[in-house]
């Protein structure tokens, strides 16, 4: 899987959890919570959807550091 698949797989399950989001309207190195508005549950249930999707494992000690749709793809793409 390259990385662009990887990047369209990420925007794609965002987009799931956060319909009212468009795919061009947002920046791969801006913050995702300054683009989206997800609440705490929101997030968590993107990120069990990326383990799902990729079957990678994302420690929580790792959300903090996982906070744009770049950090993201960079670490799927790393630990897959």
């Amino acid at each position: 899987m390259s990385r662009a698949e990887i990047r369209d797989g990420v925007v794609a399950q965002l987009i799931a959890i956060a319909p009212e989001v468009e795919e061009g309207d947002l920046s791969d190195g801006e913050l995702l919570r300054d683009q989206v508005d997800l609440d705490s549950m929101d997030w968590l249930n993107f990120l069990v959807a990326l383990h799902k999707r990729f079957d990678v494992e994302i420690p929580e000690s790792e959300y903090a550091s996982l906070r744009t749709i770049d950090d993201l793809t960079s670490y799927i793409d790393t630990h897959r």
